[in-house]
């Protein structure tokens, strides 16, 4: 829904602000990263600066996550502090966007009466006209399902030489424990010309590599049906890859977040062709039991994910498998979640993105009378991260005294005398800088690495070429 409401006036009192200054903390995932550069974007076009510290903006945005209580928790103690800074300073907008807002709407104002505007994730592009029915002296709640018109943004990005670009907007999946769906709507397809002509622009602006975003980006096109640019009546994943591979100045492409369901073999073989298509493939996996597979309705089993892993290291058998877990599902048993741990031994992950369940408003799971006790969840979380990590390091040790092309994204922050990029495989590695090479700007730059270190989660090297 879109409502507007009065506000009354407050009298300004002394503070430490910057008029029109912004400042965006983002909570939860890839998408939501993105959808703060594009907001960001809209600040500046607006004229709004970024400020050096969030109490010091008169704008605060906060770009939310529902996917787990905690993450919720936490933007209400972000937000309660404002609050009370908006006590001392009236003409401080507050703003909460993303996939709370969406999930609470209008009764977040009764919590949080200090807010000047709401909006789902449907919204980002909206958000100049949102804002000034702000200034206008209205409190602003956006939630209303909207199609989501072409991007014409200009985001705000945080890196230079790497980009997201949306492709898919909303999922049209309904496992029992998510609430994307119902925050973020349904299924909605970019037109490949206008992906196109985005990553063309970025390759203009000198970014090296692009990912491409979707909560269920394997369902790309399937609302697009006869709408692709060569006239063919269906729109795929692989289509677009196909169709984007030679846009000159792009040098690596990947893609987030895949689903078991529709990974296809013609996917693979896609990537496999496909030269600047990295080697790196996020497929979440949730559990290693079929029967939990069974009650989160994921639409796949155990052997089907198998065989997907077995197809990709058949042709490419160095590539990188990263995926998420959930463990303490409700009435998931030790000997279930044992499985899960197996399935993470027998695979080998290079990386798994672990959480305990978490209850989530209007979810069937969240209803279930077999919720598991919160101390089985943590010691369960923490063995699973145990066995996550000693897999990672693992997998790492195939990288020691290798020569692999890392693409340079900047300096390491907490060593200036270090570049610090990642490989094809989306491994972060840190490389020191030879005295006689300090002169130069590798940034942006795609350079070999002899790898001397490796840790559970990143690889340090030695510079082999300019």
């Amino acid at each position: 829904m879109l409502q507007t409401k009065s506000r009354n006036d407050f009298k300004s009192q002394d503070s430490k602000f910057i008029s029109n200054s912004y400042w965006i903390t983002t909570f939860g995932c890839q998408m939501n990263k993105a959808d703060s550069e594009r907001m960001a974007g809209i600040l500046e076009n607006l004229g709004y600066v970024k400020a050096e510290d969030e109490f010091e903006a008169d704008l605060v945005l906060y770009n939310t996550c529902t996917i787990r209580d905690s993450a919720e928790q936490k933007v209400y103690s972000y937000l309660g502090r404002q609050a009370k800074r908006k006590h001392k300073i009236p003409e401080l907008k507050l703003v909460i966007a993303g996939c709370l807002a969406q999930q609470e709407g209008a009764s977040l104002l009764r919590k949080v009466p200090e807010l000047d505007l709401v909006m789902g994730p449907q919204h980002v592009n909206n958000l100049e006209n949102l804002l000034e029915r702000v200034d206008s002296g209205n409190q602003v709640v956006a939630t209303e399902d909207v199609y989501i018109s072409e991007d014409i943004t200009n985001a705000r990005r945080e890196s230079g030489i790497c980009a997201w670009v949306n492709i898919i907007y909303g999922c049209n999946e309904r496992c029992s424990y998510c609430v994307v769906p119902s925050v973020r709507g349904k299924e909605q397809s970019r037109l490949p010309l206008a992906i196109k002509d985005e990553i063309k622009s970025l390759a203009e602006s000198n970014y090296k590599e692009i990912t491409l975003l979707g909560q269920n980006i394997d369902a790309y096109g399937r609302d697009l049906s006869g709408r692709f640019i060569d006239g063919s009546d269906t729109t795929s994943l692989s289509h677009l890859l196909e169709y984007i591979h030679d846009i000159n100045g792009i040098k690596r492409i990947r893609f987030a977040t895949s689903h078991p369901r529709y990974f296809s073999k013609k996917l693979i073989q896609t990537c496999f062709q496909l030269e600047k298509v990295c080697e790196h493939f996020h497929i979440p996996f949730q559990s290693g039991n079929n029967e939990i597979l069974r009650l989160m309705s994921r639409g796949y089993t155990v052997d089907k994910y198998k065989k997907i892993i077995d197809n990709i290291r058949s042709l490419m058998p160095h590539a990188s498998i990263t995926a998420d877990a959930i463990v303490a599902f409700p009435g998931e048993t030790d000997n279930q979640f044992r499985d899960t741990l197996k399935l993470i031994n027998d695979i080998g992950f290079d990386l798994v993105n672990t959480a305990a369940y978490s209850p989530r408003p209007n979810t069937p799971a969240a209803k279930w009378t077999n919720q598991i006790p919160e101390e089985i969840k943590k010691d369960r979380l923490n063995e699973l991260n145990e066995t996550v990590e000693v897999n990672s390091r693992k997998r790492n040790q195939r990288y020691l005294y290798e020569n692999e092309n890392i693409l340079i994204e900047g300096y390491n922050p907490k060593n200036l005398s270090q570049l610090m990029g990642r490989t094809r495989t989306n491994r972060l590695t840190f490389v020191e800088i030879p005295p006689e090479k300090k002169h130069l700007n590798f940034i942006g730059n795609e350079i070999n690495v002899k790898i001397s270190e490796v840790r559970s989660f990143s690889l340090s090297g030695v510079m082999l070429d300019r």
